[in-house]
């Protein structure tokens, strides 16, 4: 191989690994929140597991996601307030829920400082996450597909929620 050969492939390389450097960097974003404890709520790994149950304990604290149509929540149409399964912060009403016809409950919009989001890379590109405020759990991904008024759509993990009927 010439000179010329290894000094372009080198470069290349060089910049693929520059490139990728933010994508890597932006998938540990939420555990590292989690570990530096930047939540009103925070117990240690043990304490979740503990607390979660397997399900939602993959879903909240690993980010994992349900299979669509498995949740009875998808199916909930009282009056009420769905709330974190992790900390029970109230984070959407029914009055915002709508059926997206993804096997998820879906909200057009949260209540006001519930939620926070990141971004995350898991499927190789950005989605925007969806993440309790008071605990740092991860509830689900928004999208901008949903209904007016917002043009959003929060797709939720329903075993990240717990529903009260008032």
């Amino acid at each position: 191989m010439t000179t010329d050969k290894l000094s372009r492939r080198s470069l290349l390389g060089w910049l693929a690994v520059g490139a990728a450097m933010p994508v890597i960097a932006a998938c540990g974003a939420t555990t590292s929140a989690r570990a530096q404890g930047r939540f009103r709520v925070n117990y240690t790994a043990e304490e979740w597991r503990r607390r979660l149950g397997p399900a939602a304990y993959r879903v909240l604290r690993e980010e994992g996601t349900e299979r669509a149509y498995s949740s009875p929540l998808n199916e909930e149409h009282r009056r009420g307030m769905f709330h974190c399964a992790g900390c029970n912060n109230a984070v959407y009403s029914s009055a915002h829920k709508y059926d997206s016809g993804t096997g998820w409950p879906s909200f057009w919009q949260e209540q006001p400082d519930s939620i926070g989001y990141t971004t995350d890379y898991h499927l190789g590109y950005p989605r925007r996450a969806i993440h309790c405020a008071d605990c740092g759990g991860h509830l689900g991904h928004r999208f901008d597909d949903g209904p007016r008024p917002t043009g959003k759509r929060h797709c939720i993990n329903g075993v990240a929620l717990t529903f009260r009927p008032v």
